[in-house]
């Protein structure tokens, strides 16, 4: 689960190893914090893994809004035919299903079709793709 007001920028270990393997964007990523209006500061490095790239950062987090929204985000692929990708949704709140749904990627477009989530979930969920197309890449 990654915090849904995490906004990854550019992924910070590539490694292909059980302990990324697990992490919800399938690598560690680095980003900007989009919980509150304004600048969007780099995150200090003691809560960019704990908290921005595993969420349920609520009431851990000086920056996490007091909003009644979700407090982490989770995706994974329920289909990869060769020309898409189906990514299924999970936002949670204590724990618990808040929303939810699918995605679709479309590899030629490199963009997902008809998006229903806002921009931050949208870039998760497109550094969530990047990281499982590198890992597909790589064990070919």
């Amino acid at each position: 689960m990654s915090c849904p007001y995490f906004c990854p920028v550019a992924p910070r270990a590539r490694g292909s190893g059980p302990e990324n393997a697990m992490l919800p964007l399938g690598d560690e990523w680095a980003g900007v914090c989009r919980a509150a209006p304004g600048p969007s500061p780099e995150p200090e490095e003691a809560v960019l893994r704990s908290l921005c790239n595993l969420g349920y950062a609520r009431g851990m987090c000086a920056r996490f809004p007091g909003d009644d929204g979700p407090d982490a985000v989770r995706f994974s692929v329920s289909r990869d035919d060769g020309a898409s990708l189906g990514i299924y949704y999970v936002m949670e709140r204590d724990h618990h299903p808040f929303a939810h749904g699918p995605l679709e990627y479309s590899l030629a477009g490199a963009a997902f079709v008809n998006p229903p989530l806002r921009e931050i979930a949208i870039r998760q969920a497109t550094a969530y793709v990047e990281s499982y197309l590198r890992r597909k890449k790589e064990a070919a």
